[in-house]
């Protein structure tokens, strides 16, 4: 199981939030690329990346960083404001290496269907839930569809790769929704990327025992909750 640390950039600061909500943005980290580089020397081959500004806004910001990042020798895993065919080709030309497309999966499915034919695997979905329904434009939003039903139908489009998160467990160290994951993995075959709630070397250990193909740490990387080379270890011990 691939373990991808995160980064969620606002105004080109390394921040967290709590349950999404923009008002408890706090900065964690000093500088991006050195965050980056930590992570790489830990053991993690992956990076996840959200731009909170083009997830809020539709405004990409962060541009220069995500490009330095993936100069780091990373896989950058990007998502956060993209909304288009030119805003994918913008967002690979710095380096990315999967695209993860959110509210506009929503809203515009043929954009979804389009990306797969022209990127393939390189493009994921991001299904962000709460109590069960996708919400969107920064998880603020309720767009009124069951994730499952949801799920099912990116899946036909040809979506491969899923990234999960259940927006009450996000930030919380709480524990992921070891539930909602497990209805998510018997309903599509797609490879899920679990996000949100992730506390402790337990968690990983449970995500990776359900075959899931990746997970996200954020918060528990930031306070020290987890040990990344440890994590990084298990998940790739897992896969063996």
């Amino acid at each position: 199981m691939q373990i991808l640390p995160a980064i969620d950039l606002k105004d080109k600061k390394v921040v967290r939030l709590y349950k999404g909500d923009f008002d408890t943005v706090h900065q964690v980290a000093e500088d991006p690329v050195d965050t980056a580089r930590a992570f790489l020397r830990a053991g993690a081959r992956w990076v996840h990346i959200v731009d909170l500004d083009g997830a809020r806004d539709g405004t990409r910001k962060n541009g220069e960083i995500v490009k330095a990042v993936s100069a780091v020798g990373l896989r950058v895993e990007l998502g956060g404001g993209i909304r288009s065919m030119l805003d994918l080709e913008e967002v690979f030309d710095l380096g990315v290496s999967r695209a993860v497309i959110g509210s506009a999966a929503v809203t515009q499915p043929e954009l979804v269907s389009a990306a797969v034919k022209r990127w393939g695997e390189q493009i994921a979905v991001g299904v962000d839930t709460k109590d069960g329904r996708v919400k969107t434009a920064g998880w603020v939003q309720d767009s009124g569809l069951n994730y499952l039903e949801f799920a099912r139908s990116m899946e036909k489009l040809g979506v491969r790769t899923i990234i999960f998160t259940d927006i009450d467990t996000d930030g919380t160290l709480s524990g992921p929704s070891f539930g909602r994951l497990e209805e998510l993995k018997r309903t599509v075959g797609c490879r899920i990327v679990a996000s949100g709630g992730v506390s402790n070397n337990g968690d990983i250990q449970a995500l990776a025992a359900m075959g899931l193909y990746g997970a996200i740490i954020g918060k528990a990387y930031y306070t020290g909750a987890i040990d990344l080379a440890q994590a990084v270890a298990l998940g790739e011990g897992a896969s063996q």
